[in-house]
């Protein structure tokens, strides 16, 4: 999970994501935390401005709004996205729950509107149905050799074996699925599955590869290679 506001260096992450931009740290970290641990990934804005910031620079798979925001406020986002054509899916997230401002919201264009307080399994119901939906004309299975992936089920199988992938793994399998062949550098790896600055030093890498390898390699060759000094290659062979 990636947090940003006007304190903390903006990060692009990488495409597909959900943008939650919400200024009460309390909710923000709540909604953030859950759907991380349900295996999406998640960058928070806490203003309104960098929440208008990250929308020019990404295309996202869903954005949740919060009404009342500092800097700019939501009803204003969601306007400026629709006017600039962009069809990205917006769940509006607020306390103001009067039917004319719940109309006034639907007809600016956000396809989905929940009040606060709510149940957490309400959100993550419609943050579903609404990813779906933004997903549709995209490839849902991705495939490489014997290993595949579907996206929506978020299940993967390598030999027609289901395998068994923490949230994490199982992310940076999809990474590599989407990349088969490339050079995917320690760094790249950080800042496009984990969104995280890059530490050397760290290890959570090495730890995830560990669990990853372990499952594929369960029912066949290896197929993510080492290649030293310089990153992880997905291919039959490590000179591919």
């Amino acid at each position: 999970m990636v947090v940003t506001n006007q304190s903390f260096p903006i990060h692009q992450p990488a495409a597909s994501g959900i943008l939650l931009v919400e200024d009460d740290l309390l909710v923000a970290d709540a909604v953030a935390g859950g759907l991380t641990e349900e295996g999406m990934s998640v960058t928070v804005a806490r203003d309104g401005l960098t929440g208008e910031e990250l929308l020019a620079r990404d295309e996202w798979k869903l954005v949740i709004l919060d009404w009342w925001l500092p800097g700019r406020d939501g009803l204003g986002l969601l306007e400026n996205l629709r006017r600039r054509g962009s069809a990205i899916p917006v769940l509006f997230l607020t306390a103001r729950d009067a039917v004319a401002d719940r109309v006034r919201v639907l007809n600016a264009g956000a396809d989905d509107y929940l009040c606060k307080p709510f149940a957490f399994d309400e959100l993550l119901a419609r943050v579903r149905a609404l990813v779906r939906r933004s997903v549709k004309s995209e490839t849902i299975r991705l495939e490489f050799q014997d290993v595949s992936a579907d996206l929506i089920a978020r299940k993967a199988w390598r030999a027609g074996h289901a395998l068994e992938l923490g949230a994490k793994s199982h992310e940076l399998l999809m990474y590599f699925l989407r990349h088969p062949g490339e050079l995917l550098t320690r760094r790249q790896l950080t800042e496009d599955v984990w969104h995280e600055p890059y530490h050397p030093a760290s290890r959570t890498i090495d730890v995830h590869l560990v669990e990853l390898r372990r499952e594929l390699e369960a029912y066949g060759p290896r197929l993510i290679h080492t290649c030293r000094g310089h990153g992880y290659r997905l291919a039959v062979h490590p000179s591919e």
